[in-house]
């Protein structure tokens, strides 16, 4: 039995965007610094700050089927375009792994009042 989602709240999914986004460039810095060994890290935070950046305009109209729609889109391309990365596999396999996470967010409207920098 599936339960209705929550009502949609744009402004508190434009403020999990800009957590996740603050956080993933923290992380960014923090692998980046460990040097070597910190190489996935450094390419899971900047797949997440690439998808929070992806999203940030369909976030911004206030509409849930907006912002599915832009995650459905993103979720059908098979290259996401970014430097500055070490494995371009690793880095479209996290990217595809934070749509998942956000289509299935935006489906059941929960999950955006966490906005701590660990998740």
């Amino acid at each position: 039995m599936s339960s209705a989602p929550k009502p949609w709240d744009g402004a508190q999914v434009r403020k999990w965007l800009e957590c996740r986004l603050e956080a993933a460039r923290l992380d960014q810095v923090v692998a980046d610094k460990r040097g070597y060994a910190a190489q996935e890290d450094y390419d899971k935070a900047a797949a997440e700050e690439w998808v929070c950046r992806a999203l940030r305009i369909a976030a911004s109209k206030d509409d849930r089927a907006a912002l599915a729609d832009r995650l459905k889109d993103l979720l059908g391309h098979e290259d996401y375009p970014v430097t500055g990365i070490y494995d371009d596999r690793r880095f479209v396999r996290f990217v595809r792994v934070n749509l998942r996470k956000l289509a299935k967010m935006t489906k059941a409207g929960e999950g955006f009042e966490n906005t701590l920098r660990y998740q």
